[in-house]
């Protein structure tokens, strides 16, 4: 019984430690057209070990994101990764993206975007290839709020883009 007991524990425990450390590759950003100040207000959500990989990876192998260590250049490698990776075209036209910061919360890293003069919204084609480099089962989770509608996107590395259409 005891040897049953030692075998059954060796083959159940490798089975419980892997279940654990199944990760889940995922972005969600929350897009909102906010009339009266005709600007459309971003914030993305990204974990910070994922997006401090990437950086590390494509920038600089010392880059320490929400820690004592992080620098300046590590915000401006961020500011520079966002930017490039998020794009946005308003009525068919591609909008200036502004970076305005970042912050931490918990195991993520929370960044703030702003689209200015954005009169009225006929349609959005949103490209978000955040991560998908570095992770192919990532997925970027698109929220869009209007004064009217709400509507959403997942996008990954087959569909980095997608557009929606109002009337």
């Amino acid at each position: 019984m005891k040897y049953f007991n030692i075998f059954l524990l060796l083959m159940v425990f490798p089975l419980i430690s892997g279940a654990s450390a199944h990760k889940f590759y995922v972005s969600i950003t929350k897009i909102e057209y906010v009339k009266e100040k005709n600007s459309l207000q971003i914030i993305t959500k990204i974990f910070t070990d994922d997006i401090e990989d990437v950086l590390q990876q494509r920038y600089d192998t010392s880059i320490s994101l929400d820690t004592k260590k992080e620098t300046e250049a590590a915000d401006k490698d961020l500011k520079q990764y966002l930017l490039q990776k998020i794009n946005i075209k308003v009525n068919g036209k591609a909008v200036k993206l502004n970076y305005l910061g970042k912050e931490y919360d918990t195991d993520m890293m929370v960044a703030y975007i702003e689209v200015e003069d954005v009169k009225a919204i006929k349609s959005i084609e949103i490209e978000n290839k955040v991560l998908m480099e570095m992770f192919d089962e990532q997925q970027n989770i698109i929220h869009l709020k209007t004064p009217t509608t709400r509507r959403s996107l997942i996008l990954d590395k087959d569909e980095p883009r997608g557009i929606l259409k109002f009337n």
